[in-house]
């Protein structure tokens, strides 16, 4: 398993803004599968960021015609703490699972508009890793991980028809 890490190439205005995608090498009949990992549990309230130095809006857009809240992607990711736990529970959990962890951290301003991964509804090809029901979960606070199973192949090509 491989650890990849990408730092923002500006200092950090606050201390969320680190995320981290994971490979699981074979998950629900599909092999390389990319999880979204976020925090699920967050309030709007949360702290007291200059949010005009974090989230680039744009004054032109009716707040309510936005499809996502960039404000709620900030909230959703974690702390460079809360990261580093992540990482070293998954690659003493899940090595023999995984491939690849991934961790960036994000670029500021982020973007108005954008859609939070916690928005995303469940469905037949997405869903949610819910880690922290899984037995002897060690982390003070809850993940969550996205995945889209329509972005990956089969694992069994050989019974595709022509």
């Amino acid at each position: 398993m491989e650890t990849v890490r990408q730092e923002a190439k500006n200092a950090h205005l606050c201390p969320r803004g680190h995320v981290a995608t994971i490979c699981i090498r074979a998950f629900k009949g599909r092999r390389d599968v990319l999880v979204h990992l976020f925090r699920p549990d967050w309030t709007p309230e949360e702290p007291g960021y200059d949010w005009s130095e974090l989230v680039q809006e744009d004054p032109d857009t009716d707040p309510a015609a936005r499809r996502g809240d960039s404000r709620a992607v900030l909230l959703e990711s974690f702390t460079r703490e809360e990261m580093d736990q992540i990482v070293e529970y998954l690659a003493i959990r899940y090595a023999d699972r995984l491939t690849r962890i991934s961790v960036n951290s994000l670029e500021f301003p982020l973007p108005a508009g954008l859609l939070p991964l916690s928005f995303m509804p469940e469905g037949k090809d997405i869903g949610r890793i819910r880690f922290e029901i899984v037995p002897r979960y060690p982390l003070p606070f809850a993940v969550h991980g996205l995945y889209d199973l329509s972005q990956h192949k089969p694992m069994d090509q050989g019974m595709t028809q022509p």
